[in-house]
């Protein structure tokens, strides 16, 4: 018998693990929803029967009660608990940042690099919301040689939970320094020394160690927009080859989880709403950027809880269900 935990799954992210599980139909036979003591007994409809949520404790992994757990709880939890549930003999795909930049913790985005995920040692980091649609597009087109990247986010209120949903909504600045109506926040996570936030650090590092290329040249600027959902970015690529437009386009469209929408003469290209509820990568505005050799500019969105986060999970933990059937 398979079972799987679900941490985190009465959050945002944690409740569209169980949308998408529904969706999907895995080969797992018991599902166990956990959250904080403030959670426990709540009664969450999924599968078409009543869970009730029990809470996440030191005891929650014992005897080897897991083969798989999906955790969206925020760093700390995930400090804490990952180990306690590898050493009970379960693998943990993580939604947070606390293990991505670890030498030894695979960090997987599955149109990328799956074959990473199989090399486990018991935990496998989800990237970034933000990093995980960048490097699909980015994948597709590594033939040429990327060089140099330019990151500019529009990253949707979602991104920061159900309280940075509230602050677009009711129009309060509980969540941000600003109220996000009517206004862009270049501020996402804490600022560093260095003058870049923290977001922009993550968006820049994730994508050197998925790419597995610890020589590109990356610079980034993440915005919070008052938009409800789906993150937006400008990508700015400067490849070391030349190439065909056609060809980029070609490759796009022939690349796992990306759709094209890039008929300017027909106003076509991705928007917010497009992506909402998918997990597919959009990217449109494909065009030349004559300021540098071989440059290009495009525009990709994505459902940033979904492909960003929650969908992103589900994928490996499938990856891994079908290598082990």
């Amino acid at each position: 018998m398979i079972s799987c935990a679900i941490v985190g799954a009465t959050g945002l992210v944690g409740s569209t693990f169980l949308k998408i599980l529904e969706e999907k139909h895995l080969n797992i036979d018991k599902y166990v929803l956990f959250a904080s003591k403030n959670s426990k007994g709540k009664v969450i409809k999924f599968m078409g029967e009543d869970y009730i949520v029990e809470e996440l404790t030191e005891d929650s992994f014992d005897n080897n009660r897991f083969n798989y757990a999906l955790f969206s709880a925020g760093a700390d939890t995930s400090k804490k608990f990952s180990p306690i549930a590898i050493k009970n003999g379960c693998v943990v795909i993580d939604n947070s940042s606390a293990f991505r930049m670890q030498d030894d913790v695979p960090l997987v985005v599955p149109e990328v690099n799956i074959q990473k995920a199989f090399e486990n040692n018991g935990i496998i980091a989800n990237p970034n919301c933000s990093t995980i649609q960048a490097v699909v597009v980015l994948n597709a087109l590594k033939e040429y040689g990327i060089k140099r990247i330019i990151y500019n986010t529009y990253q949707a209120v979602s991104g920061a939970g159900y309280k940075g949903l509230i602050d677009l909504e009711e129009n309060t600045s509980k969540k941000f320094p600003y109220k996000i109506v009517d206004n862009c926040l270049p501020h996402i996570d804490v600022f560093l020394e260095n003058g870049y936030t923290k977001e922009e650090v993550k968006m820049i590092e994730e994508t050197k160690k998925i790419l597995d290329n610890q020589d590109l040249k990356i610079t980034a600027t993440c915005v919070r927009v008052p938009v409800k959902n789906s993150h937006s970015e400008s990508i700015n690529i400067e490849f070391e080859k030349e190439f065909d437009i056609l060809d980029v386009r070609q490759k796009l469209n022939l690349s796992d989880g990306i759709v094209v929408l890039d008929e300017i003469s027909r106003n076509i290209y991705p928007i917010n709403t497009f992506s909402n509820g998918k997990d597919d990568v959009f990217v449109g505005r494909i065009r030349r950027d004559f300021s540098v050799k071989n440059g290009l500019n495009l525009w990709c969105v994505a459902d940033n809880i979904r492909k960003g986060a929650a969908s992103n999970a589900v994928q490996i933990l499938e990856k891994l269900l079908e290598r082990n059937a």
